[in-house]
């Protein structure tokens, strides 16, 4: 063996310490964001001291075309702080583009990467609970919520039903998992193969299939500001999702068809015996009744059909998913690339 290459296997089976990125999307989140650097930077080298964490890990905070001082703030902390890293998206992409964004950038740095929210919910307490998944073999640890207890009555209806109405379409998702997982860059390989522009990262990771465990968290209050996932958005993202992985509402709307066909033979057989029967009774109520009704249910299906329609139309254009306009910070460099350079 060259004793270059032998150099190398030394230098990485004597290392035991995983580099970990923390991949952070922000959106107008100024109010929280020195707050959030300060305790995740707590956390970080808390994990280094303990052994859990190389020092080369970092914190990556995207942000997702913000209106405010988020990217001024970002780029201060990246000068400060060493754990800090940046990455400013051209323009707004919405959350799940910013998120696979960060994976993609820090997955040519780490080991593994933890993605979670800027607002402080996510129980940062938990992260070396997820390292020790991690060295323990596991490519994805899902951050799953033991509680619901914060949540507003409706938020914790809708959101449970959420998650009942996408397991009976066939969809395999966690339950009570937002975006709070580990992924090891294997897993990340893997997802970047998914090459879908309609993004739903909580049932595409599921896919990936490689081994996988749990880590149960109590969420927090929101620290500081508005949230940024409002009833609208909230909609939005659910029938994404549902759209997205299932095709089961068209073989619904295929079904319903089959039935309102067999109730209207049915009805004009009811009519035409009537009438033959010389029991009819006039009115219109029962005519228009039935012109609302199936006008009603036309509508719903080519609204449904429209759904999917207009998400094959997103993924024929392949257009790209989200830009980089700008890196802050200290990038550490890839193992791969520095042994390349050393090696030529």
């Amino acid at each position: 063996m060259p004793v270059m290459e032998k150099e190398k296997t030394e230098t990485k089976g004597a290392e035991e310490t995983p580099i970990l990125y923390l991949v952070i999307p922000c959106y107008n989140e100024e109010e929280v964001l020195p707050e959030t650097a300060r305790q995740l930077t707590e956390r970080l080298s808390a994990l280094m001291e303990q052994g859990l964490v190389s020092a080369k890990s970092r914190m990556l905070f995207v942000d997702d075309g913000s209106r405010d001082k988020t990217w001024e703030i970002i780029s201060s902390l990246s000068g400060e702080n060493p754990y800090v890293c940046g990455l400013k998206l051209a323009h707004n992409r919405g959350h799940q583009n910013a998120l696979l964004a960060g994976l993609m950038e820090a997955k040519n740095h780490a080991d593994c990467v933890i993605s979670l929210d800027a607002d402080l919910q996510d129980d940062i307490g938990v992260l070396p609970q997820f390292v020790e998944k991690f060295r323990e073999g596991c490519d994805v640890v899902y951050g799953v919520r033991s509680s619901r207890k914060t949540d507003s009555f409706f938020k914790r209806a809708t959101a449970q039903g959420f998650y009942r109405f996408m397991g009976l379409l066939g969809v395999d998702v966690v339950y009570n998992h937002a975006d709070y997982r580990l992924m090891s860059r294997r897993a990340l390989d893997a997802l970047s193969e998914y090459k879908e522009v309609n993004l739903f990262l909580r049932g595409i990771v599921p896919l990936i299939g490689y081994r996988s465990d749990y880590v149960t968290y109590e969420r927090h209050e929101r620290f500081a500001g508005e949230s940024k996932y409002p009833l609208k958005k909230m909609l939005s993202f659910a029938l994404d999702g549902i759209t997205s992985f299932s095709v089961k509402p068209l073989k619904i709307i295929s079904n319903l068809g089959i039935l309102v066909s067999v109730l209207s033979i049915a009805g004009l057989l009811y009519a035409l015996i009537s009438y033959f029967c010389g029991s009819t009774v006039e009115g219109w109520t029962a005519i228009v009744c039935s012109i609302w009704l199936l006008g009603g249910i036309q509508l719903l299906c080519i609204g449904v059909v429209g759904g999917y329609v207009g998400k094959i139309y997103s993924e024929v254009k392949a257009r790209p998913r989200f830009r980089v306009e700008e890196k802050k910070g200290d990038f550490p460099e890839p193992e791969e690339e520095r042994d390349a350079k050393n090696a030529g």
